[in-house]
């Protein structure tokens, strides 16, 4: 199991996760190869706020049940 919580904290809002180049080759657990655990880290941290399970998108709805939001005034 990959653990990547050092790396959360640092997450950025817009999907982004600064990383050093240093070459320290790793593997996820789909043997995809990073050049080190950083960028595998931000790999899986931006897949996982895609699909929704990230802590930058949370608390938004998917972009299906926006759209059957009825606005009140």
């Amino acid at each position: 199991q990959d653990d990547c919580s050092e790396f959360r904290s640092q997450f950025e809002a817009g999907g982004r996760l600064s990383c050093t180049r240093e070459n320290a080759p790793v593997r996820d657990a789909s043997g995809k190869q990073h050049t080190n655990k950083c960028l595998m880290c931000a790999d899986k941290l931006k897949k996982e706020a895609q699909r929704g399970g990230g802590s930058v998108q949370r608390n938004k709805l998917p972009a299906s049940e926006r759209t059957k939001q009825v606005r009140c005034s």
